[in-house]
């Protein structure tokens, strides 16, 4: 039972954050617009919505990533430098990159990890291409996916037996990878709330913060 409603209480708790973020642009634009009036599914969003930081780490400070948690040392891994993505068609549409690996103690002293990788296309199209590519080679793999959200999935990681949650989240041009471990010697049933709640609450932060608010609304096709 406690793990059902984990389940779904951690499906819910995605679905918002796409949804909030779906609502904060569609309502710029008046509606209307592809992608924006179906359930389930967040708005087409226009290239620029998100924007590179070559701080991504502090996108996360100031907030607890779950109840009695504190952020510890922390190290960007921003790279400035545009790369190119082979997408559909042998095109290759480019991105930058940005994250953030970081130490967290729990509410009992013990360490888990963070590792959160952001890859910012400068179109919508080749991000959604790279997302599916993402979740057909988790499921080739058979590494789940556990859907949460149409542009949503969450997978188990592991760590040289650390326990691990994945959230791996498409939003217009951004990309959005969450991977969060538990402490050493720790059980996947004993941590997997906490996980969740982790991987969920960085999700939102990432998106949030790279939001740019100055880009223009998505325009209807």
């Amino acid at each position: 039972m406690r793990r059902s409603r984990g389940a779904e209480l951690g499906r819910a708790r995605v679905a918002a954050l796409i949804a909030s973020a779906a609502v904060a642009v569609s309502g710029c634009s008046g509606g209307g617009q592809e992608g924006a009036g179906g359930p389930g599914k967040p708005a087409a969003r226009a290239p620029g919505v998100h924007s590179w930081t070559g701080s991504p780490c502090e996108l996360l400070a100031g907030t607890p990533l779950a109840p009695g948690f504190t952020l510890g040392s922390t190290t960007d891994s921003a790279d400035p430098e545009a790369r190119e993505d082979i997408g559909e068609n042998g095109a290759r549409p480019r991105y930058r990159q940005t994250g953030c690996l970081a130490d967290l103690t729990g509410p009992d002293g013990a360490l888990w990890k963070l590792s959160t990788t952001a890859a910012v296309y400068e179109d919508v199209g080749p991000a959604h291409h790279a997302y599916r590519v993402k979740e057909d080679l988790d499921r080739a793999h058979g590494r789940g996916p556990q859907r949460v959200h149409d542009a949503a999935y969450a997978r188990p990681a592991d760590d040289q037996g650390r326990p691990g949650r994945t959230l791996i989240l498409w939003n217009g041009d951004l990309l959005l990878s969450v991977t969060a471990y538990g402490p050493y010697g720790s059980k996947e049933d004993e941590v997997r709330d906490d996980l969740g709640s982790i991987v969920e609450n960085t999700a939102r932060l990432m998106e949030d913060g790279l939001r740019d608010r100055d880009a223009p609304s998505p325009t209807a096709s």
